[in-house]
C-alpha cells in the first residue's frame, strides 16, 4: 500500500470508528495527502525512510508543530514552534502525523474518562473506560486508523489502555526516549512511549526514537532459556482475570521459560508511593499554579488531586524517597537474578459508569501492578494475551529482554538488533557448543551465519578449539556465526583469551570486516589442518 493508499484507508476507518472522543485535534484529509505526495517523491529519490507510510497519532500532552498542544484542557493550550524529539524522530523516518489524542487531562488517570472532550470508551464494549491517560492514542492503533500512536507513561499509562485495547504497549526505561516537549506529570518519571499493532513495530519505532544512551553493559537480547519471575499471590484480580494470567504462565514454560515464584509486597508497597505520598508534588509543581488560577475546563478528579498535591510538606517527599530507596533493595533482592517479572497489566477492567461512581478508588486499583515501574527504574512491555493484557518487566535498560520475552507471549520472532559489536565466532562460541553460554548470558543476540573470505584455513588445536588463521594464498572460506554484543563485553572477551588466540578483523565473503577469533600463525604449528570441512561443526562430525 502506497503512503497516499494507506492515507485514504485511515480516512475512510475514520468515518466508519465511531470513536470521535479518541481525537482532540484531527488533521484534514487534503494536508495529510500532500504529506504522503511527499513522501512518494522522497522514496522514489532513493532515501531510505523506515517508517515510510506509517500513520502516527500523538497524545495531546506532546508537542506537534503546527498543532495546539491542550494536555487535555482547553484553556491550557499553546501552539508549539517545533515538534517533540520523540515526534520529529519518527516524522523523520516517514511517519505521518493524523492529529492529536484525547487523554485524562494534564495525564493524571488510568481511565480514560477525566477529560472535557469526553470519555474514550472501549473498542469492543463501549460500556467500559479504554484505559488513560494514554486513552485516544491506545483506541485509533486498536481500531486499525493508525499503525503508531505516542502516548506517556508515569504510572502504567502507556500499558493499562494497551491492555484494555488488546494491543501492544512499549515503555521504555526512563530516560532513553526525550521528554523535552511533553506537559510533564511527574517529571521525575515521565517516559514516552509507543502503541502498535505488532510487537516488531512498537520495538522499531522506539528504536528510532531512542538517545544513544544505553549503557555499555545493556544486554541486547534475552537468554536462550529465560528465567522469569511471577508473583507468589495476586492482588486484587478478577477471577477471569486470575485464570488467564495462570495460562500466560504457563504458555512461557511451554516456550521453555524457567518460572519462578517471588514475594511481591516491595513493589506494591512501592507503588502506593507514588500517587499516596511525596512524590504527587510533582503534579503540582507541572501544573499546580495554572489551576490554582480556575480557568474554564479543569477536570474535577484532576483538579482536586493536584491541589491537593500543593500541600505535600517537603519532609514527606524526602521520607518517601528514603522508604522507596529501600523498598527498592528489598524487591531486587527478591527478584534475584530472574530475567524479568511477568505481571498483570491492570486487575480488571472497569465500566464507566464504575468509575463515575467512585473516580478515585477504582483508578488506584487500576495502577496495582504498573506504578512502582518508573520508580523503580525499570522498562517494561505490555502486550495482549488470551483473556488479559499482561506485561514483561525487565531492569532499567534491560528494554530488549523484556521485549524477547514478550515475543514468546505473542508468537512474534525477536526483532534485529543493531547496536552492539559485531563478534565472528567460529569454534567453542557456536550455537550449541560448550562456550556459547559466555554469549548468550552476556546478553549478545545472534545475527547469523556467515562465511570468511576465501583468504584463511583452519587447525584443530590441542585445546580442542579451532585455530583461525589468514594466510596469503590457497585459504578457504570458513563458516562461523557473527553475534551482536554489548560493547562492555568484548573487553572481557579479550583478556579472558588464552594464547595463541587472540581478537582481530575478520573479512567476510561479502567484502566487509568483523572483529572475530584469530589465532596466531606460530598457534598452529604441528596442528591437524582442517580447513577442508569447511567449519568447525563439519569437522566434529567427521570425528
Amino acid at each position: 500500500m502506497t503512503p497516499q493508499e494507506r492515507v485514504r484507508a485511515a480516512f475512510a476507518q475514520l468515518a466508519l470508528s465511531e470513536r470521535p472522543e479518541a481525537w482532540i485535534t484531527l488533521r484534514d484529509l487534503p494536508s495529510v495527502l500532500a504529506e504522503a505526495v511527499a513522501l512518494e517523491a522522497r522514496l522514489a529519490a532513493g532515501e531510505l525512510l523506515p517508517l515510510a507510510g506509517k500513520l502516527l497519532a500523538v497524545k495531546d500532552n506532546v508537542d506537534v508543530a503546527g498543532l495546539p498542544t491542550t494536555a487535555g484542557c482547553p484553556t491550557y493550550a499553546y501552539h508549539p514552534e517545533a515538534s517533540a524529539p520523540a515526534v520529529q524522530r519518527l516524522v523523520d523516518a516517514g511517519a505521518i502525523v493524523l492529529g492529536k489524542t484525547n487523554l485524562d487531562q494534564f495525564a493524571t488517570g488510568l481511565v480514560g474518562t477525566r477529560s472535557p472532550y469526553g470519555a474514550v470508551r472501549d473498542v469492543r464494549d463501549p460500556s467500559l473506560v479504554s484505559g488513560g491517560s494514554s486513552s485516544g492514542s491506545a483506541v485509533v492503533v486498536a481500531l486499525g486508523i493508525a499503525d503508531l500512536a505516542i502516548g506517556t507513561d508515569t504510572a502504567g499509562s502507556g500499558r493499562v489502555p494497551a491492555a484494555f485495547q488488546q494491543i501492544v504497549g512499549v515503555k521504555p526505561t526512563y530516560g532513553l526516549v526525550p521528554t523535552a516537549g511533553v506537559v510533564p506529570a511527574c517529571r521525575s518519571f515521565d517516559c514516552v512511549t509507543i502503541f502498535a499493532r505488532t510487537l516488531s513495530e512498537g520495538r522499531r519505532a522506539i528504536r528510532i526514537m531512542s538517545d544513544p544512551v544505553l549503557p555499555a553493559d545493556a544486554p541486547l537480547a534475552a537468554p536462550p532459556r529465560p528465567v522469569v519471575a511471577v508473583p507468589a499471590t495476586l492482588t486484587g484480580l478478577s477471577d477471569s482475570y486470575a485464570e488467564a494470567f495462570e495460562q500466560a504462565v504457563k504458555s512461557l514454560e511451554a516456550a521453555g521459560v524457567v518460572v519462578r515464584a517471588i514475594r511481591l509486597e516491595p513493589f506494591l508497597a512501592a507503588a502506593k508511593l507514588l500517587y499516596e505520598g511525596g512524590f504527587v508534588a510533582e503534579r503540582y509543581a507541572a501544573v499546580g499554579p495554572f489551576v490554582d488560577g480556575g480557568p474554564d475546563g479543569i477536570d474535577p478528579t484532576v483538579g482536586a488531586i493536584i491541589r491537593k498535591a500543593r500541600d505535600v510538606p517537603a519532609h514527606v517527599l524526602v521520607s518517601d524517597s528514603e522508604c522507596l530507596a529501600e523498598l527498592r533493595r528489598e524487591a531486587m533482592a527478591g527478584w534475584g537474578d530472574a530475567d524479568a517479572l511477568l505481571l498483570p497489566t491492570a486487575p480488571f477492567q472497569p465500566t464507566i459508569a464504575a468509575v463515575t461512581a467512585d473516580p478515585i478508588g477504582v483508578n488506584a486499583r487500576l495502577g496495582t501492578y504498573t506504578n512502582f515501574c518508573n520508580l523503580f527504574g525499570l522498562s517494561a512491555v505490555a502486550v495482549p494475551a488470551p483473556g488479559i493484557g499482561v506485561q514483561v518487566v525487565a531492569r532499567g535498560f534491560a528494554d530488549a529482554v523484556a521485549a524477547d520475552i514478550a515475543a514468546l507471549i505473542v508468537g512474534e520472532t525477536p526483532a534485529p538488533v543493531s547496536s552492539g559489536l559485531p563478534l565472528l565466532v567460529v569454534g567453542a562460541h557456536l550455537s550449541g557448543q560448550p562456550l556459547n553460554h559466555q554469549l548468550t548470558s552476556a546478553g549478545a543476540r545472534l545475527r547469523g551465519a556467515v562465511r570468511t573470505a576465501p583468504e584463511y584455513r583452519m587447525y584443530a588445536l590441542p585445546s580442542g578449539k579451532p585455530g583461525l588463521v589468514r594466510v596469503p594464498s590457497g585459504g578457504a572460506s570458513i563458516l562461523g556465526e557473527v553475534w551482536e554484543l554489548p560493547p562492555a563485553t568484548l573487553g572481557p572477551f579479550l583478556a579472558a583469551l588464552p594464547s595463541p588466540m587472540a581478537l582481530g578483523k575478520v573479512r567476510l565473503d561479502d567484502g566487509t570486516s568483523v572483529t572475530g577469533f584469530l589465532c596466531e600463525q606460530a598457534g598452529v604449528d604441528g596442528a591437524p589442518d582442517i580447513t577442508g570441512h569447511g567449519g568447525w561443526l563439519a569437522y566434529l562430525e567427521s570425528r
